[in-house]
């Protein structure tokens, strides 16, 4: 006798005996809607029934048979890999009227392989209905699949999985809800990941790391019916609808008026229940930035102002400082002011809980919202929720929206978000309403007129030097690209990327400068005393000096203006030289190329350099509280300017048209402009800052003096005689080591600004001081965060730039990141591999 002979015997008793024991009548399950079809396919794949769907397949009777309908609960983690083609056959042979609707759901770990999980989903196909796969953690391969392909289900849960890029590009026609809170690896939302939803309601995205406001209203705004959405969620709430614990009648009464009404999403068989007295105090997550600052249950907890950080031992100290800032000044609207002081004015924030209790049945009439709005503490916030006017940038973005983080969207709420967003933001470059076609703008400048759709600048009463001038169709133009490029295109520089030094060992850049007059040249000088000239465009190298032994990091680099092969670098060890690249080797070489290089009089702990605009002068700062000027002709030192700050000069600027001014900013908090024809022993003026100075520049008309100060204070200052001009408003972090650096780019326009501690480049206008775009940078490779380093605006391209970045983790990674905001980085998918950025390194 056969093996399959003996099987067959063996395995017919057990049939009987498991359908007997779960129907009683195993000819009455046989004749039920799945039994016979599901013990075929048993038989025929020689497997055991699985008791589990046995009595699934037996609930699902007896609901037809009381009420018509049939629905059908799968639990993934009671099912092995060979129950599965069993159900698939089962499935393929039923007809469409015998189920109503399948939920797919994962409570526990379970054994079932995720390459098992995909063809059974895709055969129940438009019988889904609730597909739950709630912390399976499965591979990647089966997570890009899924949304490669997409699923015919209605509410869809992925809470809590491991998605490194969120693209779901394939067909989800039938999904009106989906949950992604805890995806933690979610740094930004792509164009087109949400292309195939046009009937997606509501949205969860609490605790992953969406940060970006521009690129992310860019991408939801593609979803037609979107209603209810959430980046964070209220003391109570499990579901994206209105938190109705924290509303009372009066409440629902004017939200009835306003025409928002509740709506609930259900992710599991279990119904949400939690209470308000329950919930209260569970308070702010700070993003995943932190690392595991604080654990899973912990990190929400705060109770009567404190908070527990039981797992913060590996943490540094700084990361630790930020993270608990990041909780104690979460930023719900714009009407709460940024908590830099940490904790302890968080205890003023929060009311006890009877008095949030009693609250909750009390409707504000005169600011038309609930007054417990005002005792909001949110849970699990992702980064976004700490961008400052989040909400009404939210609210003003997406018109269509209804409910956000819980909270439904009231008339008030949307004239104040468009009053805010017309305030503190730019929808599009020099104060353009409304996108226009390359091609228009072209045929416009071909006819010689402007159109009436551009804005009239000359009724203002402000002068704003970008109207009607003679670049109005260049910044027309620049308009138009940006417009449609809201995800820009960043591309490590190929040349730094790919040049290497003897041991394999890559160069580790620490300064560069833009050539003034060439658009191809950038020098940029490293950690180790390399100085590199490159063309930035080719990715040629122009010229290589090695290091001499006796220059270590390179801070301070300057090109000369009348002399353009010419430029000058300073090191951190007061080592100062002028080359010339036209002596330079195009190689990287050990040999130390000597022709064409002058050395000068070193300056200890040197942090800045810069020529001025007769190219015979320049100016040495660094850790100390002196600055030197240096003859460029005679190689010699002409003086030495003692005590002109109370603590260490960082760095000190020339003006671009006057060879005697020059700024210093110190870390004193002041900033201050000379005159050399005064023999600079008092400073023409002085401005102060509330914290240390990292930088201050001149405008390239010589109008301003743009000044950043630690931690995101930028502020523009009249040059004339140092008064506000105006101040950028950039929200702190916390940190007293977040050194911030800021540029200005297209010409006088606009600005931008990174620090140290942050993955972001911000641009701003510098007369409106509304923010354009916020640039966030990320090794796609590891997904890292990348931090600024310092930064440059090309001064050939408008809104181009380059960024100098560093990664954190796992090891330090030095990039010149290239960033093109008027080409769209999906065009040209790639050129972007390997974003990046940080370190507290001082200079410019």
């Amino acid at each position: 006798m056969d093996i399959s002979s003996l099987q067959s015997r063996f395995l017919s008793p057990i049939f009987y005996v498991l359908s007997s024991f779960f129907f009683l009548d195993p000819y009455c399950f046989s004749s039920s809607l799945f039994g016979s079809r599901y013990l075929d396919s048993c038989r025929k794949h020689e497997v055991l029934p699985n008791s589990a769907v046995l009595s699934w397949f037996y609930k699902a009777k007896i609901q037809k048979s009381q009420q018509g309908k049939c629905s059908i609960m799968f639990l993934l983690n009671q099912l092995s890999n060979v129950d599965v083609y069993p159900l698939i056959d089962v499935f393929l042979e039923i007809d469409s009227s015998d189920v109503d609707a399948v939920d797919v759901l994962h409570e526990s770990p379970c054994n079932l392989n995720e390459e098992y999980v995909m063809p059974l989903l895709q055969t129940i196909n438009l019988k889904l209905r609730v597909v739950d796969l709630q912390g399976t953690s499965p591979v990647e391969d089966f997570l890009q699949d899924l949304c490669h392909h997409g699923l015919a289900c209605h509410v869809l849960n992925m809470r809590s999985n491991h998605i490194q890029k969120l693209n779901m590009a394939g067909t989800f026609m039938q999904l009106h809800t989906l949950n992604l809170d805890f995806c933690t690896s979610i740094a930004s939302l792509d164009k087109d990941c949400f292309s195939c939803m046009p009937n997606l309601m509501r949205l969860s995205m609490c605790e992953t790391r969406v940060a970006n406001l521009w690129t992310t209203t860019a991408a939801l705004s593609k979803l037609p019916s979107l209603i209810e959405l959430r980046f964070q969620n209220c003391l109570c709430c499990k579901d994206t609808g209105p938190c109705s614990a924290s509303f009372g009648e009066k409440a629902r009464i004017a939200f009835d008026k306003l025409g928002s009404t509740p709506l609930n999403m259900h992710l599991s068989s279990e119904t949400s229940s939690i209470s308000i007295k329950d919930a209260t105090f569970q308070g702010y997550r700070a993003e995943e930035n932190c690392g595991d600052l604080l654990s899973r249950r912990d990190s929400a907890l705060i109770k009567e102002g404190s908070v527990k950080t039981d797992n913060i031992s590996h943490i540094s100290e700084v990361e630790k400082s930020s993270c608990l800032r990041r909780i104690g000044s979460m930023e719900i609207s714009s009407d709460v002011s940024p908590n830099l002081n940490g904790l302890s004015k968080l205890k003023n924030k929060i009311t006890n809980k009877d008095e949030i209790l009693a609250s909750a049945n009390t409707w504000d009439f005169k600011n038309d919202c609930p007054a417990s709005f005002t005792n909001y503490v949110s849970y699990h916030p992702s980064p976004i929720c700490f961008e400052k006017h989040y909400r009404e940038y939210m609210v003003a973005s997406l018109p269509h929206l209804e409910v956000l983080d819980n909270f439904p969207i009231t008339k008030m709420d949307r004239e104040k978000g468009r009053t805010t967003f017309t305030k503190y933001y730019e929808y599009l470059p020099y104060k353009l309403q409304n996108k226009q076609s390359v091609v228009t703008i072209l045929q416009k400048r071909e006819m010689g007129t402007t159109g009436t759709s551009c804005p009239n600048f000359s009724k203002s009463k402000q002068s704003y030097h970008y109207g009607k001038s003679q670049y109005f169709f260049t910044r027309s133009l620049s308009a138009a690209k940006l417009g449609s490029a809201t995800w820009p295109l960043l591309h490590p520089l190929r040349t730094f990327s790919h040049i290497y030094k003897e041991g394999s060992k890559r160069l580790r850049a620490r300064q560069f400068e833009y050539h003034p007059s060439d658009s191809s040249l950038m020098v940029f000088g490293t950690l180790d005393g390399e100085v590199v000239v490159i063309n930035h465009e080719s990715g040629k190298l122009v010229g290589y000096v090695p290091s001499t032994g006796n220059m270590n990091s390179v801070l301070g680099l300057c090109w000369l203006k009348k002399h353009p092969s010419k430029l000058l670098a300073g090191s951190d060890n007061g080592c100062l030289k002028l080359f010339d690249i036209n002596h330079l080797l195009p190689k990287v070489d050990d040999v130390n190329c000597s022709a064409g290089v002058a050395t000068f009089d070193g300056f200890e702990q040197l942090t800045s350099v810069h020529v001025n605009s007769r190219d015979d002068q320049f100016l040495a700062s660094g850790y100390s509280k002196d600055v030197a000027l240096y003859d460029i002709s005679s190689g010699k030192r002409l003086q030495l300017f003692t005590n002109m700050h109370r603590e260490p000069i960082n760095v000190a600027k020339f003006a671009h048209h006057s060879p005697f001014l020059f700024a210093t900013s110190s870390f004193d908090h002041d900033v201050k402009l000379w005159d050399l024809r005064q023999k600079p022993e008092w400073p023409c003026y002085t401005a102060s800052s509330s914290s240390g100075n990292v930088m201050v520049c001149f405008s390239p008309d010589d109008r301003y003096l743009l000044v950043s100060a630690v931690d995101n204070e930028v502020k523009q200052l009249l040059a004339v005689d140092g008064r506000l001009h105006m101040d950028f408003e950039i929200t702190s972090t916390g940190s007293a080591h977040n050194y911030t650096r800021s540029y200005y780019i297209n010409g006088n326009d606009y600005i931008i600004s990174g620090s140290c501690d942050e993955h972001v480049v911000r641009i701003c206008c510098t007369q409106t001081g509304r923010r354009l775009r916020d640039i966030y940078l990320e090794d796609v490779e590891s997904g890292n965060s990348l931090f600024v380093q310092s930064l440059r605006g090309d001064p050939f391209r408008p809104f181009h730039m380059s960024v100098l970045t560093a990664s954190k983790r796992p090891c330090s990674k030095w990039e010149i990141v290239k960033v093109n905001l008027l080409a769209s980085s999906h065009g040209m998918e790639e050129h972007s591999h390997g974003q990046n950025i940080q370190s507290t390194f001082l200079g410019g």
